[in-house]
């Protein structure tokens, strides 16, 4: 009897150890692959947001000329149709008129005047992009024509931008859609003059912008992550303390493993919004490139 009992205590010592093993092995496996997956949801890049979209101004140096005072009127409107003659002559599509634009452009009209200065940035150090986004015009590029002179006629006057190489690229800019035009007569260092002046824009609307409200829904997830994140390190650290206590060991695991699976079930489901809104930064990076 006595060497079967010791034979029985000699079966069951094995038997914990081996249960121990594996059930080590188990556990390792359990923490190993939440750290893997931690370390791929860390790499993933969210991309690059609107902020990250080139903004291009093309200012040519403001064109004199110089011509004896004619008596007569010019106006915008004759301006707008001289323009887009020119560039249906390229066969490039037609400007559209934009009312924000001509605010622009009649209030650097005046502000020269006013301050008897003849550049695309004032005195103060307005430059032209900074007027017109104080007009609230939230633009892909722009760019500014200015003109000073006396001339024949609204034909004479565009004739005379294209001319000089830089207004006639920016005339013929294929990426433009919009402008702003204004025409004001008065005098200029003891010179009564017209000076005019050309806004043109390509709006920001003209492309898609990514979605906001997916962002700030993946910002929010990935707020939740950390917070998980953290419940899963320090559940973690109990269970390496609770080994001699066998239910509350058991006890922790569980609630380790369930939180690991609500962590991968989330971030797998970020990852895909962070896939979708990528593509959406992407389409919109490449209509402000022009592609």
């Amino acid at each position: 009897m006595k060497i079967l009992s010791y034979i029985t205590v000699i079966i069951l010592i094995v038997l914990a150890f081996v249960m121990g093993v594996y059930f080590s092995k188990d556990i390792y496996f359990i923490l190993s692959k939440f750290d893997k997956n931690i370390q791929d949801f860390q790499k993933t890049d969210i991309g690059n947001f609107v902020k990250e979209a080139t903004k291009e101004v093309f200012n040519p140096v403001p064109l004199i000329i110089k011509n004896q005072a004619k008596n007569i009127i010019l106006n915008s409107d004759k301006i707008f149709t001289e323009t887009n003659i020119q560039r249906n002559i390229d066969k490039l599509s037609p400007l559209y008129r934009n009312e924000i634009l001509d605010k622009v452009a009649l209030a650097k009209a005046n502000d020269m005047f006013k301050n008897q200065y003849f550049e695309h940035n004032s005195p103060s150090g307005v430059t032209p992009a900074d007027l017109v986004r104080s007009y609230g015009y939230n633009y892909i590029i722009t760019g500014e024509n200015l003109i000073l002179g006396n001339f024949a006629s609204e034909k004479d006057l565009v004739a005379s931008w294209m001319n000089s190489p830089g207004h006639r690229a920016n005339i013929l800019n294929n990426r433009y859609s919009e402008i702003g035009i204004a025409i004001v007569k008065g005098t200029y260092k003891g010179e009564v003059v017209w000076i005019a002046v050309q806004e043109f824009g390509l709006p920001l609307s003209a492309c898609t912008q990514p979605d906001a409200s997916l962002k700030s829904q993946i910002d929010q997830q990935k707020s939740q992550l950390d917070i998980w994140s953290s419940q899963i390190d320090v559940k973690r650290q109990e269970i390496n303390n609770s080994i001699s206590d066998y239910k509350k060991y058991n006890e922790l695991v569980e609630i380790y493993n369930n939180l690991v699976k609500q962590y991968e079930n989330l971030a797998n489901d970020v990852k895909n919004l962070i896939t979708k809104y990528n593509n959406q930064v992407s389409v919109f990076n490449q209509c402000v490139a022009g592609n």
